[in-house]
C-alpha cells in the first residue's frame, strides 16, 4: 500500500478550527484516501512519513496546523496509527504561479487540471533516520 498517493480539494481545515469543521474535513479526507485504496490493501504497521503540499490561492492556515486533521483522518485507511508517523512535511505554494514540473505523478496532474485549490498528500516509507545530516 506504501506509497500512497491522493489529493482533496481545498482549502484544509486548520486544528484550531470548530470541532464540528474538523470532523467534517476528517471525513473528506478520509473518503478521498478510501477513494484510492485497492482491494486487499491494508493499513500498513510500518513507520511513515508523510507529505502534504497545499496548492492554494487567497489566504491559508499555517503549514503546521494542517497536518494533525489529515493525519488523524488516514488512522486505519493507510496506517494503523499515527503515531507511526516520524516524519512529516508540510508545505503550501501558490497555485496561481508558474510551475516547472519533472516527474510529476498523474495524481498530481489531474488535480492541478481541475484548476482549484487542492491538497497533495503522499504516504511513503521514511528516510533512514539513523543517518544524520
Amino acid at each position: 500500500m506504501i506509497p500512497f498517493e491522493f489529493t482533496i480539494k481545498g482549502p484544509p481545515i486548520s486544528l484550531q478550527a470548530k470541532s464540528s469543521s474538523r470532523r467534517r474535513w476528517k471525513a473528506a479526507v478520509a473518503a478521498a484516501a478510501s477513494a484510492k485504496v485497492q482491494a486487499g490493501d491494508i493499513p500498513t504497521n510500518d513507520e511513515v512519513a508523510i507529505k502534504i503540499t497545499y496548492y492554494y490561492e487567497g489566504n491559508t492556515p499555517d503549514v503546521d496546523n494542517i497536518i494533525k486533521p489529515i493525519q488523524d483522518a488516514l488512522i486505519g485507511i493507510v496506517y494503523v496509527d499515527d503515531a507511526q508517523v516520524v516524519q512529516a512535511i508540510s508545505s503550501k505554494t501558490r497555485i496561481d504561479g508558474s510551475f516547472q514540473i519533472r516527474g510529476a505523478s498523474a495524481e498530481l496532474l489531474l488535480a492541478f487540471s481541475n484548476r482549484d485549490a487542492f491538497i497533495h498528500i503522499v504516504v511513503n516509507t521514511p528516510p533512514d533516520m539513523s543517518v544524520l545530516s
